[in-house]
């Protein structure tokens, strides 16, 4: 049976066989380092110190997490962020890339508001839940984890909220259309193609009828079309 998280993708919108052409300030592939167990847990256990223990724990989610959480959770609610708003801005080198073709992913910088999910996880879950988030969010700990207010249909909420730490050197911005479409195409992860993500995403957030026209213009871009 086919992996849901690895659809395939025409051939003339993934391109692999052209060597890759650095956009300038690509990260040293050799200065790469993940985050140790340790250091992970002590990231973890920082974010803990916002929990109530035996309170039910939002996360909000701006990419990935909005089509595939792979987490149980008992509640899901589209939700705005405010002084935030979602970026292509983060060089993956593990799950969507490699150290040496990163490819890119969402993060949060400052200004402007974004649109996602947030989901209520349930108490009991949460130390679990979030044990495998941050092996997934964090291998690198190239997110600044807060606990914010997200607005929703039914009321405020504070949620888990991944946000870019803009002094790591996972850190990009500046990027062009052209050079974003052409590093989206070539890198491929331990997730899978990066361009499946970028689709994935941009579909998933059409789908809860929230409208990126940035992202937009990317994935009709990825997809051959012209820019509109």
């Amino acid at each position: 049976m086919p992996d849901p998280r690895h659809p395939k993708f025409p051939a003339s919108i993934v391109t692999q066989s052209q060597p890759f052409s650095p956009p300038g300030h690509i990260p040293n592939p050799h200065a790469f380092r993940r985050l140790t167990d340790d250091e992970r847990r002590a990231s973890l256990e920082d974010y803990l110190k916002h929990w109530q223990k035996g309170h039910d724990l939002w996360v909000f989610g701006y990419g990935s997490l909005v089509w595939r959480p792979e987490f149980e959770y008992v509640e899901r609610r589209l939700a705005l962020v405010r002084g935030y708003h979602r970026s292509l801005c983060l060089w993956s080198r593990i799950n969507r890339g490699t150290p040496e073709q990163p490819g890119l992913v969402f993060g949060l910088e400052n200004g402007g508001s974004c649109r996602g999910m947030v989901y209520r996880v349930a108490a009991r879950h949460v130390p679990d839940v979030l044990d495998e988030l941050w092996k997934r969010e964090m291998p690198s700990g190239a997110y600044v984890p807060r606990h914010l207010g997200c607005h929703t249909p039914h009321g405020a909420v504070g949620a888990l909220v991944f946000t870019m730490d803009k002094t790591k050197d996972s850190y990009v911005r500046g990027l062009q259309t052209h050079q974003l479409v052409d590093i989206v195409r070539r890198a491929h992860g331990t997730y899978g193609p990066c361009i499946e993500y970028v689709i994935e995403t941009n579909r998933a957030l059409k789908d809860a009828g929230i409208h990126d026209r940035k992202l937009d213009d990317l994935v009709r871009q990825l997809n051959g079309a012209a820019p509109s």
